[in-house]
């Protein structure tokens, strides 16, 4: 699977949130609701002395129980509601309370406040519309409550009188409570899934990379255990010809099979050239590993410059992990998008840190993302459509690195080369984004012993 299509199948399950919920989510919560609501009608006649109308209120609450029933029935357990399913049954638990809290008081009622459940739910599981629906809803519901309600008497007869000021303040703080909550829920559980989505890519890009490496090991280790016989019947058809001299018929079929098993040496050492599962093919030098990630953007327009700067200190060789190579490769093209023309990578290494410096000379990083950057859907709308109108500014690319490289005890820093707010005319040659990637040596560096070791068998 593409990079591309790793970003726009993350894309769409972010954008679309229908079949979220369960049914049995919602029965279940509104079992919990028919209990309480049936404790809270039963403590307030026995305990505190509160006329209640009880068979108006029993029959709202049996309403409850009789949707929960012919939902159980009519559904199975696992049954995923649609948009459309989820909002109605979201108005309804909304409308039973608002009928259950008409006959005890109205917004006097303490438990009013759990009209918000209803619209916190949504604004967690459904679309914008839906949400804006349920809590225009409550709202209207709300108002209404303030108004028209039947008041809380004692058994003695006596009104429960709430003073007005009391009763606005109730109505206003729910009203505030509905937008606070929707918009507070809604931008947390957004945030969560895009999160889930963005680790779903990382682990879909892994995957893909670590099926590449495994498939390219297989493929050496044919090569190799097919270069004896390929040998051996190039050997025979060449003597098999040789004796054949007087029958060029039959000459020229043992000259083809020859040709035929050159070939398929060939085939084996071009498909073999990725790699192999060779402890040799399992470390590389720190250079080789950034010129393999860099490869395949090295046919784009832009000129991608490799330089060391290791002060004459011999060069680490580091563990080809498929996490390295995948998070540099993104962090590259990255840069070789934005770029206009040139891509700076420079390598160093210490006694204790190995670390990369990846520099073009684009525009470099928006001022005001920079504390964001590495988060996932990340948006730049002025810029987005400029370079790579196919990733619309997501930064899916950056996190899918930076959590990648993180694994391996990365820690990278983006930055800007030059202030761009500079004129054109006053920006050095780096001035565009950059991008420090550092390790621990210890983490990524493969001892000599781990390196020279005996091959290991398929």
């Amino acid at each position: 699977m593409s990079d591309i299509s790793v970003r726009s199948a993350a894309e769409d399950a972010f954008a679309s949130r229908s079949d979220w919920v369960r049914l049995r989510t919602l029965v279940i919560l509104r079992w919990t609701a028919v209990a309480g609501q049936l404790a809270a009608l039963f403590a307030a006649w026995r305990f505190y002395g509160i006329d209640i109308p009880a068979a108006p209120c029993l029959a709202i609450v049996g309403l409850s129980v009789a949707v929960n029933l012919a939902s159980s029935l009519l559904y199975a357990e696992n049954h995923r509601l649609t948009e459309g399913e989820a909002l109605t049954l979201l108005a309804f638990d909304s409308c039973q309370l608002t009928a259950l809290l008409y006959l005890t008081g109205g917004l006097g009622n303490p438990f009013a406040l759990l009209l918000l459940v209803p619209a916190t739910i949504a604004a967690t599981a459904l679309n914008g519309l839906s949400i804006a629906i349920l809590g225009g809803l409550t709202v209207l519901l709300v108002s209404l409550l303030a108004v028209l309600h039947l008041p809380l008497r004692y058994l003695n007869g006596a009104e429960i009188v709430v003073p007005a000021i009391l009763a606005n303040g109730f109505w206003l703080a729910i009203v505030i409570g509905v937008a606070f909550m929707a918009l507070y829920t809604r931008r947390v559980s957004g945030e969560l899934h895009a999160m889930s989505d963005a680790l779903l890519a990382t682990q879909m890009a892994l995957a893909r990379e670590q099926t590449l490496t495994d498939l390219s090991g297989v493929v050496a280790a044919a090569a190799h255990e097919l270069g004896t016989p390929l040998a051996t019947i190039k050997l025979a058809a060449g003597e098999l010809a040789d004796d054949l001299s007087d029958r060029p018929d039959q000459q020229a079929d043992a000259v083809l099979i020859g040709a035929q098993a050159d070939r398929c040496r060939d085939i084996l050492r071009s498909m073999g050239r990725a790699g192999k599962d060779d402890l040799q093919m399992r470390a590389a030098p720190f250079q080789a590993i950034v010129e393999e990630a860099a490869e395949p953007h090295r046919d784009r327009k832009a000129r991608i410059t490799v330089a060391t700067r290791g002060g004459g200190r011999p060069q680490p060789v580091l563990a080809r992990r498929p996490e390295i190579i995948h998070g540099l490769r993104n962090l590259i093209q990255n840069a070789v998008d934005f770029s206009n023309g040139a891509v700076w990578i420079d390598l160093d290494w210490a006694a204790e840190r190995v670390s990369l410096v990846i520099t073009d000379d684009g525009p470099g990083f928006p001022p005001a993302l920079l504390g964001r950057i590495g988060d996932p859907f990340v948006r730049d709308r002025a810029r987005s459509d400029e370079r790579r109108p196919q990733y619309e500014g997501m930064g899916l690319g950056l996190f899918i690195a930076k959590t990648l490289l993180e694994r391996t005890g990365a820690r990278l820093e983006f930055t800007n080369a030059s202030d761009p707010f500079l004129a054109a005319e006053e920006r050095p040659a780096r001035c565009g984004a950059r991008v420090r990637v550092s390790w621990p040596r210890d983490r990524v560096e493969m001892a000599q012993h781990d390196i020279s070791g005996q091959n290991q068998r398929f």
